[in-house]
């Protein structure tokens, strides 16, 4: 019996290797988004069309269409004025909550002593204490951007304080035992491994500063002679323009990942080359 020999597979030229690689990255990536996006636009309309839902309750999705073809460049000024203000108060809630994190982790009375306060800060109902900015501060951009770093605070100050706490104690006595003075183990040691839970934290802030600038422009309204989305959104609800509530929803939900991917993309320059959770995958 002779064996029959398989047919051979045509050469694959080393060019064209890269292009296909990018182009079942860009399926993986692309398709399922874009695959659960129509699934839940037709869902919607489906539920609109069984349950006879009125279009000041649930706009169709060919409604949103029209709404955002024709009031889409009258969310440019609003849209910037929330955008200023998550960005200000996310970097507010940065600088502070890395710094806070840092004085704690290096002395541990003040950890003692500014901890509780951090989650007292956590706890405090943000709507509640709004009217008092607007009385000390007015209301405008001052007013939103202490909302927004409020709320943004304490994830950041909490995740960097538990990555600089988290380090190898094997290391740590590796210092201790070459004679580093602690300002050194924590600068050189201690930072560079907690930057994956520091960036944990801000991609965290990213979301909650958007979120206070719009509670912010709840309580504050219009400052500083033009109001951002959390004043459009208001007023669209009194009004029941619900096309227009839901526009203006989906501008803070592009200011918001707008800021993530800002922090995503620091997240992956810094750690791309050599942590784990940035390395790619085998899938």
């Amino acid at each position: 019996m002779t064996a029959v020999d398989a047919p051979e597979r045509p050469a694959v030229a080393p060019a064209q290797l890269p292009a296909r690689r990018w182009r079942s990255l860009a399926v993986k990536t692309v398709l399922p988004p874009v695959g659960a996006f129509v699934v839940g636009i037709g869902l919607w309309q489906l539920v609109i069309v069984v349950f006879g839902i009125p279009g000041y309750m649930l706009p169709s999705p060919a409604t949103m269409a029209s709404t955002i073809t024709d009031e889409f460049g009258t969310l440019g000024e609003p849209t910037w004025v929330t955008l200023r203000e998550s960005v200000l108060g996310f970097v507010i809630a940065a600088v502070v909550g890395v710094l806070s994190a840092l004085l704690m982790a290096r002395w541990r009375l003040m950890e003692r002593s500014l901890y509780p306060y951090l989650i007292l800060l956590q706890t405090i109902p943000i709507v509640a204490v709004a009217p008092l900015f607007v009385v000390w501060l007015g209301a405008g951009i001052a007013t939103n951007t202490l909302v927004a770093a409020m709320i943004a605070l304490f994830p950041v100050a909490a995740n960097t304080l538990q990555g600089l706490k988290s380090i190898d104690r094997n290391l740590v006595q590796l210092y201790t035992m070459a004679g580093a003075p602690p300002r050194v183990q924590l600068m050189f040691l201690r930072l560079p491994g907690a930057l994956p839970a520091i960036l944990t934290g801000l991609r965290v802030a990213a979301g909650a500063s958007v979120i206070g600038a719009i509670v912010g422009e709840f309580v504050a309204g219009v400052g500083g002679g033009s109001g951002g989305l959390g004043y459009v959104i208001t007023e669209s609800a009194v009004q029941l323009r619900t096309p227009q509530l839901f526009l203006a929803v989906i501008g803070a939900s592009v200011v918001s990942l707008l800021l993530f991917a800002v922090v995503v993309l620091v997240e992956r320059y810094l750690l791309g080359k050599w942590h784990e959770s940035a390395l790619p995958t085998d899938e």
